[in-house]
């Protein structure tokens, strides 16, 4: 059996656990108001500046993996990215993500909430419930920007949120803040 193929079933059957509490919790309003109270005390993480002055040294060699079912997106981020001496990976939806993690373990991850199969929220879960893989910063993208979204991209693990469409300099911006000098 494949490592792709044995990450599909593993990943499958977490998630249909995780599926059922999500589900089941997830239809009450005392559910959705702590989500809210959550998302106006998340803390966001600043990191100092540490004199680093050239960015293509921080990010040269870097491994990127770029999770997107949008070709057009995939393409843009992995141009952006490989301009400033990134290794970037891509893949279409999160079984395909999976694989690829466990295949090239990337400094961090970039997942769009929206694929089919396994969408961003339960792909950046799988990640950060992996003892060898939770350190990985996962950033969340989205076209909605919406309060709930990024709260529960924050329960389920994510360290940041871009809206789409992001430009090179937020992209940048959320590796800088997450990746330290190399």
């Amino acid at each position: 059996q494949s490592l792709a193929s044995t990450c599909q079933n593993v990943t499958w059957m977490a998630w249909r656990g995780v599926y059922r509490y999500v589900k089941n919790t997830m239809q009450t309003a005392w559910c959705i108001s702590i989500l809210v109270a959550a998302a106006f005390t998340m803390r966001v993480s600043i990191r100092s500046d540490q004199g680093v002055t050239d960015d293509n040294q921080v990010l040269k060699g870097l491994k990127v993996l770029v999770i997107d079912d949008s070709k057009t997106i995939r393409k843009t981020a992995e141009t952006l990215l490989a301009k400033e001496g990134c290794e970037v990976f891509t893949a279409v939806d999160g079984f395909d993500a999976l694989a690829k993690v466990a295949d090239h373990s990337p400094d961090i991850v970039f997942v769009d909430i929206m694929m089919p199969r396994l969408d961003g929220y339960q792909t950046c879960s799988l990640i950060k419930h992996n003892k060898v893989f939770k350190s990985i910063p996962v950033i969340m993208l989205s076209s909605k920007d919406g309060l709930f979204d990024r709260a529960r991209g924050r329960i389920v693990g994510s360290e940041h949120y871009l809206t789409k469409p992001f430009t090179k300099d937020e992209l940048l911006s959320a590796i800088e803040t997450h990746i330290g000098p190399r």
